[in-house]
């Protein structure tokens, strides 16, 4: 089963997440299908970029997202 989650990169105390299609057996920072997207939480203006045509793409595929995304 394939899960739309995040993906933690950046540095200690200043975390950047992409967001990614990835196999539920894979840990958080592993093994990912497609990069989907990435989102700065600090960041003073919103730094989120998305694919939209590769989200719905998975989505269609039956990829579930996570409550956090």
């Amino acid at each position: 089963m394939v899960k739309i989650r995040l993906q933690r990169t950046g540095a200690k105390n200043d975390p950047h997440y992409r967001i990614v299609a990835a196999d539920i057996r894979s840990p958080r920072d592993g093994k990912f299908l497609e990069i989907l997207g990435q989102y700065h939480p600090a960041a003073k203006k919103d730094q989120t970029l998305l694919k939209n045509e590769s989200i719905q793409s998975w989505l269609k595929k039956g990829a579930q997202p996570t409550e956090t995304v």
